[in-house]
């Protein structure tokens, strides 16, 4: 079953950020996962929720974004992300 991250988040220091911009992509499909959406801005159709920027990402599985997410290549990247975003992060199964 596939498995989607998604992540919302503002960014608050671009230039820091950057490095992260440039070089996640690799690991994202290095876990076999690819972009359904990328640093998109949502547009509030319900509720109050107030996201800024949505990437969505697909996996084949659950154990591959997991996997992505433990990567320990990837932690420094991710260092990146925390200290230059405000982030939310959530992981969702998808239909069977």
């Amino acid at each position: 079953m596939k498995a989607y991250l998604v992540l919302d988040f503002s960014v608050h220091d671009l230039a820091g950020f950057r490095p992260y911009i440039a070089a996640i992509p690799d690991f994202i499909e290095r876990h076999g996962g690819r972009y359904i959406v990328r640093g998109a801005e949502p547009t509030v159709m319900e509720g109050d929720w107030a996201p800024e920027l949505m990437v969505i990402l697909e996996f084949p599985s659950r154990e591959n974004a997991t996997a992505f997410l433990g990567d320990p290549d990837a932690q420094a990247l991710f260092a990146v992300r925390h200290q230059t975003t405000n982030s939310k992060l959530v992981l969702v199964d998808g239909c069977t």
